[in-house]
């Protein structure tokens, strides 16, 4: 949890976003004081399930401190930020796993 809470106060942080609840072993991130993004241990099922999270940026430059702020984490990171026209002629993003490995 607290590698991951770390991660995403890094992350977010480009974004508008950060840490607005801390329940100890439960965060919520958003922006503006509203949570809309909680992290938690997991407390049922058994194994990995990984989940794809996305997040929305104002810009490109946004994107690319979101991705550098993530790479200095030392995060794998799955693709540098480009256009993927396949999503839409402007979608513009980057593909990093986090701690837990969404």
């Amino acid at each position: 949890m607290a590698s991951s809470a770390r991660f995403y106060d890094a992350v977010l942080a480009p974004l508008d976003g950060g840490r607005v609840m801390d329940f100890g072993d439960v965060v919520g991130f958003g922006v503006k004081g509203k949570p809309e993004f909680w992290i938690g241990p997991r407390t049922t099922g058994e194994g990995f399930r990984e989940c794809h999270i996305a997040f929305t940026a104002p810009d490109r430059v946004a994107v690319i401190a979101f991705f550098d702020a993530a790479v200095a984490t030392g995060v794998e990171v799955l693709y540098a930020p480009r256009i993927w026209t396949e999503y839409h002629p402007d979608y513009f993003g980057a593909f990093v796993r986090d701690p837990d490995g969404n």
